[in-house]
């Protein structure tokens, strides 16, 4: 961690004011976005940005989840069970997640963010059952926290994306509520990998925070704009950019290797 001068500061504010509207208009979280550009702009190490990230995630995902789950709550008899799981599993996958080798860590993370954008690209929103039946009975949601949380771990960011379908999908969850168990689930698993991170020495505190304070105050002018905007332009164009992203993060280092 280093000290910031003035400059540097409003910087790192602005970094994360835009990080927090795109964030916020793209409705996928400012962290994917975040990740790889500190890790190809600012030269991080891949577990380094991701604990940077969720420096930033943490404090918005609090003030987010608190007022979805305001509109949308969530059952204590379900959330408590499903945050507990998440949040060990994030625990026991943080732990080895800092210790494994940048360059495979960051493949990990660009494969992920290939397979969001193809998934994109390809595929639908899931809308739920419109019956509210599903093919699991609801007592399993909390498993989702496995998964959701392994995920977090591992890469800091995608728990409400791999969360979210299979609560429409396989527990017949309408969107709103799968979102709110979604946020339920990640909530607490950001904070736990934050801390994880934190204790590893992979948290730059000094550009994750002005960060945080950046987003905060733009991702709510994010949302309002995705609402005028249309959601299935915008989902390509951010698909399409997250892809090359992924696809930069890949070959990058074939790149600067070369022939040998």
């Amino acid at each position: 961690m280093h000290a910031l001068a003035i400059t540097d500061l409003l910087s790192i504010l602005t970094l994360g004011a835009a990080l927090g509207f795109f964030g916020g208009l793209f409705g996928i979280g400012g962290g994917i976005i975040a990740i790889p550009f500190l890790a190809l702009a600012f030269g991080m190490e891949q577990a380094l940005a991701q604990g940077t990230a969720l420096a930033m995630m943490v404090p918005i995902l609090i003030v987010g989840g608190w007022r979805y789950t305001r509109r949308h709550p969530v059952a204590p008899g379900t959330a408590l069970p499903l945050a507990m799981l998440a949040s060990a599993a994030t625990y026991g996958v943080a732990q080895v997640a800092t210790g494994l080798d940048s360059g495979l860590l960051r493949s990990l993370f660009g494969v992920f963010l290939v397979l969001i954008a193809l998934r994109m690209l390809t595929g639908r929103s899931p809308a739920g059952s419109a019956d509210g039946a599903g093919v699991v009975d609801r007592r399993w949601q909390p498993l989702v926290g496995l998964p959701g949380g392994a995920c977090m771990g591992l890469l800091g960011v995608g728990g409400g994306l791999l969360a979210t379908p299979i609560f429409t999908q396989v527990f017949g969850q309408r969107q709103t509520v799968a979102q709110s168990l979604s946020l339920v689930l990640v909530t607490p698993c950001s904070a736990v990998a934050l801390l994880t991170y934190g204790r590893a020495h992979q948290v730059d505190w000094s550009i994750g925070l002005p960060m945080a304070v950046g987003g905060l105050l733009t991702v709510s002018a994010g949302v309002a704009v995705a609402h005028r905007l249309p959601e299935r332009s915008m989902r390509l164009a951010f698909a399409w950019m997250i892809l090359t992203t992924a696809l930069w993060m890949l070959l990058k280092p074939l790149i600067l290797q070369g022939p040998s």
